[in-house]
């Protein structure tokens, strides 16, 4: 398991890992995340496998864009005005999935959650390879990582370590839903209704 500095040597090295079909920790602008390419089957089973998680509960993608977003999912004038506010930042949003290699490797159906991560190492990471799974880099129903050291010792089976250093604010993604231009929050993370509602 390789350790890597947010540089443009360890950010190569990460990007030939997810071409490989690899696992990579990374940071994020809340917690450390785990990913790899959400159009890699084995690499996703990977995951579930590594965070002991339920199969039922879907790993939301992390792109660097809503440009890039809008390959994949669909949004209405509402969400774009939202996601022009809050991204990039910690809001994920659940959208209509349009692309069936997805629903396939991700076993979805209709829906998907995105997000743009604020975090300036990880959108390089994107820069290049657009779309990542990221979920946070712990086992299910235990506690997210903002402490490298820590998440490097109690992860396992991974391929790379982006090291990011400490991640001050430790606070999950809010993650809503849209519809019909009523927000639904399914989790409250670090943004609340009431900031999302005042655009």
């Amino acid at each position: 398991m390789l350790k890597v500095n947010c540089d443009e040597k360890g950010i190569a090295k990460v990007i030939e890992k997810i071409n490989q079909g690899g696992i990579i920790i990374f940071p994020t602008d809340t917690v450390y995340g785990i990913g790899c390419n959400p159009f890699n089957e084995k690499a996703v089973k990977k995951i579930y496998e590594i965070k002991s998680r339920d199969v039922s509960k879907p790993f939301p993608v992390l792109v660097y864009s809503k440009e890039i977003a809008e390959r994949i999912a669909l949004f209405d004038e509402f969400t774009k005005r939202i996601v022009e506010k809050f991204w990039p930042g910690p809001l994920t949003l659940i959208l209509k999935l349009i692309d069936n290699d997805l629903k396939k490797s991700l076993n979805l159906n209709e829906k998907i959650a995105i997000r743009v991560p604020n975090n300036k190492c990880t959108l390089e990471v994107l820069k290049k390879c657009n779309f990542l799974v990221g979920t946070s880099a712990n086992i299910s129903n235990e506690s997210a990582f903002t402490n490298p050291e820590k998440c490097s010792k109690n992860i396992q089976n991974y391929d790379i370590f982006l090291d990011g250093g400490e991640i001050k604010d430790g606070v999950e993604s809010t993650i809503i839903e849209i519809e019909k231009k009523q927000v639904k929050i399914i989790r409250e993370g670090y943004l609340t209704k009431d900031e999302i509602l005042k655009i």
